[in-house]
């Protein structure tokens, strides 16, 4: 680990209080802690890292645009000091935005890839119930202070405020944090009962109780970084290790204060990001390779999707619509499927249908289904905003393959039987059974192949009994040809005429086909064409062969 560099006579002149002049963010141990507590964890991160990589991996984003996301900020306080103002509020907020979007008045230009993130925030404006609200709650409690383990803060029952449901809101807990510690946060993946991000109420915002260091409202700024997927930037880790993003340099351990121009593993360290250990005043940017791991949340099947629907800011996102570009409502996919917008076509495809009835806690079901090389194909839930006991059907486009398919509970029981009696299934579009359950722990996994052999008279192959590309057979209207007896597709006659075949016959086309000795005349089937030597009297002639 590199400390900070320090002449040592002049640590021996620095009492202990100095040293909490540097920033502690709880967020690593804090995930340590629950990782121990919730066996399945690491494999919904995991699968959440596998959907990043995918995201990342596609040529362009599923969802463009800003994101905004509601906020609920709850303050827990001991003492009148601790009850922060409705403006220090407010301050905060106005931070997270000027960040986010790159806004922020000591932006520069040492980074070029320094990027607006486009999140933004919004200090929610209707409850959990429907009913107005600042966005503000206000908790006294008796505990003096908060620290990270057990979450305490985020219960009522231990002294705090419970979480406004995850799917609709950031939660953001202020409180008295206990150990020294700045603030912590939730990665993606967790329980929604804890989701969200905790700050010290002595480094919220830039007004009232700020204090220098970490008086800009960079803590929070971290914190909501960690809540959507972003690492410290050295990796937590020495020059091995690194943070899941391209553009920002390596680094061996983090640094404080705001030593510029620092290099470790051979490379100048970036310590204005704001997911560093600098002082406030030393931050000032999030790169494209961050914003782009942020925004791969907010994709279709991404962990952070729902927010996109939330109306807790009265309605700030677009209201779902079937020509709006993204997934949302409940669209299956991009504009399409669900009950409002037309099927989505699952061409030479195979559609892969699972269906959930939920017990008692539907915000702890997700699911995932990967290829054999571990790539995630397709993800959902949490399910936060369904009711106890109701269902959800999702339907998924794959191609002829082997996939494996797992669905997760974060209590750890399954879809029954403990909370209520719910189920799975999983089947293929000829309706037979791929996966189902209902009793089991923290997941259930399950191995299924494809093949595609239905024939579809519109999906633009030639597949199922078909004798051409969506035609012939016994189910598809016969394909078009110039030998087949009849007139079909552009014919203008039986096997002729049209683009395709050969000029019908006739004698009056303009030409001379089929037997006829001259244009439309001769042979068996025209009037004789007219000649001075044919032994007749024909034409205009006013005799035999002669005249006219």
């Amino acid at each position: 680990m590199r400390f900070t560099k320090i002449v040592f006579s002049l640590l021996l002149l620095i009492n202990t209080s100095a040293f909490a002049q540097q920033r502690n963010c709880g967020t690593m141990e804090h995930l340590e802690y629950l990782e121990s507590q919730d066996p399945g964890l690491l494999d919904r991160m995991n699968a959440i890292e596998r959907f990043t990589e995918r995201a990342l991996a596609a040529p362009n984003r599923a969802v463009t645009g800003v994101a905004t996301i509601p906020v609920a900020v709850h303050v827990v306080f001991n003492n009148s000091t601790e009850n922060i103002s409705d403006a220090q509020v407010l301050s905060q907020i106005n931070i997270l935005n000027e960040d986010f979007r790159r806004m922020n008045a000591d932006a520069d230009n040492t980074w070029p890839q320094a990027a607006d993130s486009e999140v933004e925030f919004c200090l929610a404006t209707v409850d959990p119930n429907g009913n107005p609200t600042t966005g503000i709650t206000r908790t006294p409690t008796s505990v003096n202070s908060f620290g990270s383990s057990g979450n305490p803060v985020k219960f009522a029952s231990s002294g705090g405020h419970n979480a406004w449901p995850a799917s609709d809101y950031l939660n953001i807990w202020v409180c008295d944090l206990a150990g020294g510690l700045l603030g912590y946060a939730q990665f993606p993946g967790g329980n929604a009962a804890t989701d969200g991000i905790v700050v010290d109420y002595a480094y919220f915002g830039n007004i009232g109780t700020a204090t220098p260091p970490f008086h800009l409202g960079r803590t929070a700024t971290h914190e909501v970084g960690h809540w959507l997927n972003l690492r410290h930037i050295w990796g937590d880790g020495p020059c091995g290790v690194d943070d899941f993003v391209a553009d920002t340099p390596l680094s061996d351990a983090s640094n404080f204060g705001c030593p510029a121009n620092h290099v470790s593993c051979g490379s100048v360290d970036m310590v204005q990001n704001y997911m560093d250990y600098t002082d406030d005043a030393c931050m000032n940017l999030f790169t494209q390779g961050q914003k782009s791991r942020m925004q791969a949340l907010f994709g279709p099947g991404g962990f952070r999707e729902s927010l996109l629907n939330s109306t807790a800011c009265g309605n700030t996102n677009p209201q779902p619509s079937c020509n709006d570009g993204i997934q949302n409502g409940n669209e299956t996919g991009v504009d399409c499927g669900g009950t409002d917008c037309q099927p989505c076509p699952c061409s030479g495809e195979n559609i892969v249908t699972l269906h959930i009835n939920f017990d008692n806690n539907p915000g702890q079901t997700t699911w995932q289904i990967l290829d054999n090389g571990g790539g995630m194909l397709a993800a959902g839930g949490p399910y936060s905003n369904y009711s106890p006991g109701s269902s959800v059907t999702e339907e998924t486009c794959l191609p002829d393959g082997c996939y494996d398919f797992t669905i997760f509970d974060s209590g750890n029981n399954g879809l029954c039987c403990f909370f209520g009696f719910g189920s799975f299934s999983l089947t293929d579009d000829n309706g037979n059974s791929l996966a189902s359950g209902s009793r089991f722990g923290s997941s259930l996994s399950a191995n299924f192949c494809l093949t595609n052999n239905t024939a579809s008279c519109n999906d633009g192959i030639q597949n199922g009994n078909e004798t051409g590309v969506d035609c012939g057979g016994p189910d598809c209207a016969p394909c078009i040809s110039c030998n087949d007896g009849i007139q079909n597709g552009n014919e203008t006659g039986v096997d002729c005429g049209g683009p395709d075949c050969a000029p019908c016959i006739s004698c009056n086309d303009g030409i001379q086909n089929g037997n006829e000795t001259g244009v439309d005349c001769g042979g068996p089937d025209c009037a004789p064409c007219i000649s001075c030597n044919d032994g007749i009297q024909n034409g205009n002639e006013t005799g035999v062969d002669c005249g006219g």
